[in-house]
C-alpha cells in the first residue's frame, strides 16, 4: 500500500472491453497524458475521490490479449503490473476489465493477470449488453471460482461504476492473489471450466450484430458503405466547420485589428500585429476542423466499426503489402502520423510493422488541414455538385483518397523489394456494436482541443516569434525599394531557396514557410501569415491572407503546393517517434529521402501539367 488513505490502481485488458470508458467514468477530467519514461507507448493516469474521502490513482494500461509479450504495449503492461518499469511505481492493486458478453476471451487473460501474484480485482463490464442478449453470469460461482472479488461495471452508464468504487473504498488493504503456474493448455481448461458453472447464454454472437455485420462485412457492399462513411466525413470537416471558422476568423481578426491600432508604431507592435494575430490566428481558426474529425474517428470507434473495418480491407490491403491490422494505425495518422506509428505495436510480424511505418506518414494527418483549406478556400470554387456535394469537400476527399493510394502504392514496392511472398492469417476479435457514449466523445474532444492549443501556444508560438525576428533583422538599407523582409535574413534563405522550388512553382514566400513546417506543419499556414504581413504591410490580419495568395499565386502554383503537401516530409516529432519506434537512423533517412522526392515529383508534375491546361 502506497499509504493508509491513497491507493494506486492499475487498469488493464483486452482491446474493446471499455477499460478506457471506465477510466474516464472514475476520473472525468481529472487525468493527464504522457509518455512512460524511456519509450513512447502512451500512459494515461488520474485520480478520483471516493464518498469517504479517499483518493484513488488510477493507470490506464495498453490494452493487451495476453501478458506474455509479444508486442511493445503488452511489454509495457506486463512491466508495470509487476513493478518492472523504470520510474513507475509498483500498482497496489490491478483491476482486470472484462467484456461481460465475450467471456470466452477476456477470462483467459483475467487467469494471466490472476498468476502474477498481485492483488486483482475483476470488474466485468457490459453487463448491461449481457443482459440483453439474454446471458446470465452466476457472480458469486465466477467470484469463487477465481478466488478474487468480482464486481459488476457498466461504462458508459452514468453511475455505472458505482459498485467498484464503493468496493475500493470499503475493502481492506488488497492481499496478493497466489500466483499460479499453470500452463496454456491449463488455462484454456480452467477457462472452459468457469464458463460452463457460471456462465449461460443463449447463442455466442448478437442477433443485432450478425444482422448488420450480414451488410456491414459484405465484400462489395461493405466497402462501398465504408467508401461513403469517409467520403461523408470529409464533406463534414469542410462543410460543417465553416460558420465555427469565420466566427473564429472575425474574432482573431477583430482583437487583432484593435491591438494594432491601440498601440503606437513600434517593434512591438509590428511583433503582435504581423507575428502573433498575422501567424497564430491563422492556425487557430482551423480547430473546429480538426475537432470534427476526431468527432467522427472516435464515433468509428466507440461503436465498434473500426475493427469491422480493418477486417474488411485485410484482403485488399495484403495485396498491396499490409494487413488489416495495419488500418486502425493508418486511420490513426489521420489524426497524427506520431499516435499512427506508434500503433503499429499491435502487428506482430516485425515486417509488416516496418512497412506501416514507413507509409503512415503518407495519410493525410490534421496537421495538413490548414494548409489544405487555405488553398481550398482561396482557388477552389465554394459552389455545389448536383445539388448535394460541396466542391471544395470533393477536392478535400480526393486529397485523402491521394494519400491513401499513395500508401498502398509503396506498401506494394516495398513488398517486392524485400520479395515478401508469406501469408498472414488476420485474427482479430469484432466486438459488439454499441452506441457511443457521449461523455467519452466529449472527454477525447477535450482532450484533442488542449493537444491543438497546446501546440499553438507553445510549438507555433515561438517558431512564429523566431521568423518574426529572421523577417525583421536586418532592416533595409538607405534608399531601399523593396519590402523590409526581402532584405531580412528570411528573405535571402528564401530567395536561395527559390533556385530549388522554382521548377514546381513555389515562390520564396512558401520557400520560407516550408522550413518551419518542418517542425509542425501547421506552422506552414502561420508562416505565411506573418511573411505576408511584412511583406504587405502592419495591417494584414489572418482573414486577409487566402485573397492575397488567390490574387498573387498562379493555379498551378496552388495545386503544386497541394501536392507537396500530398507527400511532404514528415515533421520533425515524426521523424523523432520512427527513429524511437524502430531504433534506425538508415529507415528514417529512407523515410526522408521517398517523401521528399515523391513531395517534389508530384508538385513539378502538378505544376507543369497545370501550367500547359491553363
Amino acid at each position: 500500500m502506497s499509504s493508509a488513505s491513497s491507493l494506486r490502481i492499475a487498469l488493464v485488458g483486452n482491446p474493446n472491453c471499455g477499460k478506457t470508458a471506465l477510466f474516464n467514468q472514475l476520473t472525468g477530467s481529472r487525468q493527464k497524458v504522457a509518455n512512460y519514461a524511456g519509450v513512447t507507448v502512451e500512459r494515461k493516469e488520474g485520480r478520483f475521490t471516493a464518498p469517504s474521502g479517499r483518493v484513488f490513482q488510477l493507470l490506464d494500461l495498453p490494452g493487451a490479449y495476453s501478458l506474455e509479450a509479444t508486442s511493445p504495449d503488452e511489454m509495457i503492461t506486463r512491466k508495470v503490473c509487476l513493478g518492472q518499469m523504470p520510474g513507475e511505481a509498483l500498482p497496489d492493486l490491478v483491476v482486470c476489465v472484462a467484456d461481460a458478453t465475450n467471456l470466452r476471451l477476456h477470462l483467459r487473460f483475467v487467469l494471466e493477470v490472476k498468476r502474477l501474484g498481485r492483488p486483482v480485482v475483476l470488474a466485468l463490464n457490459m453487463m448491461d449488453a449481457a443482459r440483453k442478449r439474454g446471458i446470465t453470469i452466476d457472480r458469486e460461482e465466477l467470484e469463487r471460482r477465481l478466488g478474487i472479488p468480482v464486481i459488476e461495471t457498466v461504462a458508459v452508464r452514468s453511475g455505472g461504476a458505482r459498485a467498484l468504487i464503493q468496493h475500493l473504498d470499503q475493502a481492506a488493504a488488497p492481499a496478493p492473489t497466489p500466483a499460479s503456474g499453470s500452463a496454456d493448455d491449463d488455462l484454456h481448461a480452467e477457462v472452459r471450466s468457469m464458463l460452463a458453472a457460471a456462465v449461460s447464454m443463449p447463442r455466442n454472437t448478437s442477433v443485432i450484430d450478425d444482422a448488420v455485420d450480414r451488410w456491414v462485412l459484405h465484400p462489395a457492399f461493405g466497402l462501398a458503405l465504408l467508401a461513403a462513411i469517409m467520403f461523408f466525413i470529409f464533406q463534414a470537416v469542410f462543410s460543417w466547420a465553416q460558420p465555427l471558422m469565420q466566427g473564429i476568423q472575425a474574432g482573431v481578426g477583430a482583437v487583432g485589428a484593435w491591438v494594432a491600432a491601440a498601440m503606437p508604431e513600434s517593434l512591438l507592435r509590428s511583433l503582435i500585429s504581423d507575428g502573433i494575430f498575422g501567424g497564430l490566428g491563422t492556425v487557430l481558426v482551423f480547430l473546429p476542423q480538426i475537432l470534427i474529425l476526431f468527432f467522427f474517428i472516435l464515433m468509428l470507434e466507440e461503436s465498434g466499426y473500426l475493427p469491422r473495418a480493418a477486417f474488411l480491407l485485410d484482403r485488399m490491403m495484403f495485396k498491396a503489402g499490409l494487413t488489416g491490422r495495419s488500418f486502425i494505425p493508418l486511420l490513426s495518422s489521420f489524426a497524427c502520423a506520431i499516435p499512427g506509428i506508434m500503433a503499429t505495436r499491435s502487428i506482430q510480424d516485425p515486417r509488416d510493422r516496418l512497412t506501416t511505418i514507413l507509409v503512415a506518414p503518407l495519410m493525410t494527418c490534421s496537421a495538413r488541414l490548414p494548409v489544405y483549406t487555405l488553398l481550398i478556400a482561396a482557388f477552389i470554387p465554394n459552389r455545389s455538385v448536383w445539388s448535394l456535394f460541396n466542391m471544395q469537400g470533393i477536392v478535400l476527399f480526393v486529397l485523402y483518397v491521394a494519400g491513401i493510394v499513395s500508401a498502398l502504392a509503396v506498401s506494394w514496392v516495398i513488398k517486392r523489394v524485400r520479395k515478401d511472398k508469406s501469408e498472414h492469417a488476420l485474427l482479430m476479435e469484432l466486438p459488439s456494436y454499441r452506441l457511443p457514449s457521449p461523455r467519452n466523445i466529449a472527454i477525447g474532444l477535450w482532450e484533442r482541443a488542449l493537444i491543438f492549443l497546446r501546440r499553438v501556444t507553445t510549438i507555433i508560438l515561438a517558431l512564429t516569434v523566431l521568423l518574426w525576428f529572421l523577417s525583421t533583422f536586418p532592416g533595409p538599407p538607405p534608399g531601399a525599394t523593396m519590402p523590409a523582409i526581402d532584405y531580412s535574413l528570411a528573405g535571402r534563405i528564401g530567395h536561395l531557396l527559390e533556385y530549388i522550388f522554382a521548377p514546381i512553382g513555389f515562390n520564396w514566400q512558401i520557400c520560407i514557410a516550408l522550413v518551419p513546417g518542418m517542425a509542425a506543419r501547421e506552422v506552414a499556414v502561420s508562416a505565411l501569415g506573418t511573411v505576408y504581413a511584412m511583406s504587405g504591410g502592419e495591417d494584414m490580419i489572418a482573414s486577409q491572407l487566402g485573397p492575397m495568395i488567390a490574387h498573387q499565386w498562379s493555379l498551378a502554383t496552388a495545386l503544386a503546393l497541394l501536392a507537396w503537401y500530398v507527400f511532404a516530409p514528415q515533421c520533425m516529432s515524426t521523424l523523432a517517434v520512427m527513429r524511437r519506434e524502430t531504433n534506425s537512423w538508415k529507415i528514417v533517412a529512407v523515410a526522408s529521402t521517398y517523401l521528399f522526392g515523391l513531395a517534389y515529383l508530384a508538385a513539378f508534375l502538378t505544376y507543369q501539367i497545370t501550367k500547359l491546361l491553363t
